[in-house]
């Protein structure tokens, strides 16, 4: 579907890729179609390709910001166990996020980043 879409003009092909995503609904399918979308159809601007291209950004934002608190803590030879590194990685909230990055720069143990938590 996505080899057919590329050569069709966008204002054809955009309602068809929304129409293809809606009917796929919560089908397993629908991430996969999501995926192609993302990658094969990423020069339609659609309500879906914005979508993917939103949801991209804010998981590349968190993806860093986490990577920054660990980063804090390196740089200053703190430890950082397991299962501290772990809540950091695995914490979607990029507030959250930043107000860790704030305390990490001068927590004195890793665990403290997460004081009043």
């Amino acid at each position: 579907m996505t080899t057919v879409l590329r050569g069709t003009p966008q204002d054809v092909a955009a309602p068809i890729i929304e129409l293809i995503a809606q009917g796929l609904g919560k089908h397993p399918a629908a991430h996969l179609w999501r995926k192609l979308v993302a990658v094969d159809l990423s020069f339609y601007k659609s309500d879906l390709s914005e979508e993917i291209g939103d949801e991209g950004r804010v998981e590349g934002a968190v993806r860093r910001a986490a990577e920054d608190v660990l980063d804090i803590l390196q740089v200053r030879d703190i430890d950082v166990p397991e299962a501290v590194r772990e809540r950091i990685i695995s914490c979607g909230d990029l507030e959250i996020l930043r107000r860790w990055l704030r305390r990490a720069v001068t927590a004195p143990t890793a665990e403290d980043t997460f004081e009043d938590e």
